[in-house]
């Protein structure tokens, strides 16, 4: 029920339906168990202790985050078993030492160098799982290297405080898709390299782990054979992205930002909002007209937002100014000072850049930002 005062937003806010959030985390645990693999959720997407709790009281324990720091801020906050899926930054050892002298902490590494780092340094036991680059072609050792592969465990399994986990990717060529089927092609791709890797060195490391890392192929894929662990993250607010990819529903995205309006140019049929590129980032879509648009406009009712209303699209982003191409048949229901909610097209992206949150019922939406839990110092504590 929508409960807090929209009198109160006077800048680009981001509003989060706790319901719907909710419910796609339930939906996303009950997929993991029905293909009986662990779910790992990508934190990234929220970087929030609330909504962080939220997946908490459905009994996830373990989690996914994309930066040392991101680690620092949930352990904070009494997470314990944390994998951080960014390759290792060997100029942040002490923050690896940090949580690793409190957490079960995992880290991902690809290089001798990062191995020699890490063997100089560590100072308690850590897990160390391979990326490898099963097609996205970012970072990762490429799944055909066996040999560079193979040398890797065989140094970690020298070392003396790290202990070879398994090998994780991330399918994020999976965004790129339009349809169920190419989602599908991916992630068959994907999966083959990984379980052969996992078959291959299984006599050297019989208790390697498979890890998937996306939520295309964690929402649309009908089979998880040889997999192990899945770690989607934007599953938990979903996207325009994803609906356009088909990942899920109009129903199932629970994000929206909230924007004033500033201007109107009825000639145009233009609306103008408080909410540009440092509160939507640079994301965006083309629709079948090749019309390049930035976010969609949904109606907000009494129980939260409902679909985008046809032909209303934030069509173009300076640093703080939105451009909004209103229907005319919508155009004259907005007003200088109201606020024109849109669904973001990405959103891990958005939450990164917009500090303040609320939900439905008017509750404060802490994170990294609004917490100080960008700058660590040495001496930040990880929960006991």
């Amino acid at each position: 029920m929508l409960t807090f005062d929209e009198k109160k937003i006077t800048s680009p806010t981001l509003v989060v339906d706790q319901r719907v959030c909710q419910r796609n985390i339930r939906n996303m645990l009950k997929r993991a168990r029905d293909h009986q693999v662990n779910l790992r959720p990508h934190f990234k997407t929220h970087q929030s202790a609330l909504v962080g709790g939220w997946h908490k009281a459905l009994g996830i324990t373990s989690i996914t985050v994309s930066s040392l720091n991101m680690a620092l801020y949930f352990a904070k906050h009494g997470w314990k078993d944390i994998t951080v899926a960014f390759p290792l930054n060997i100029r942040e050892m002490h923050k690896v030492n940090q949580l690793a002298s409190g957490i079960k902490l995992n880290v991902l590494i690809e290089s001798m160098e990062q191995l020699e780092a890490l063997e100089s340094a560590l100072k308690f036991p850590v897990g160390l799982f391979m990326k490898i680059d099963a097609g996205s072609h970012r970072t990762g050792v490429a799944a055909e290297n066996v040999a560079l592969i193979g040398a890797l465990i065989n140094k970690i399994k020298s070392m003396d405080k790290a202990r070879f986990k398994g090998f994780l990717t991330h399918a994020g060529h999976s965004y790129k898709a339009t349809s169920k089927a190419e989602v599908l092609t991916v992630h068959q791709e994907t999966t083959a390299k990984m379980v052969n890797l996992k078959s291959h060195f299984s006599a050297v490391a019989p208790d390697i782990i498979v890890s998937l890392g996306d939520t295309p192929t964690a929402s649309l894929a009908d089979s998880f054979e040889n997999v192990d662990e899945i770690r989607p993250g934007n599953f938990v607010y979903y996207d325009v992205m994803q609906k356009n990819i088909g990942s899920c529903q109009w129903e199932d995205i629970a994000v929206a930002v909230a924007c004033p309006i500033v201007a109107k140019h009825e000639t145009r049929n233009e609306i103008v909002v408080y909410g540009g590129a440092v509160h939507f980032s640079k994301d965006s879509l083309t629709d079948n007209d090749h019309r390049q648009y930035f976010g969609l406009v949904v109606p907000m009712g009494p129980e939260g937002w409902g679909a985008p209303l046809p032909g209303c699209y934030m069509a173009s982003l300076s640093q703080e100014h939105g451009v909004v191409k209103m229907d005319p048949a919508h155009f004259g229901k907005f007003h200088i000072g109201d606020l024109l909610y849109i669904l973001p097209i990405h959103s891990c992206l958005t939450v990164d850049v917009i500090p303040d949150m609320i939900t439905l019922e008017g509750e404060v939406v802490d994170n990294m930002k609004t917490s100080g839990a960008n700058i660590y110092s040495d001496k930040t504590q990880v929960a006991d």
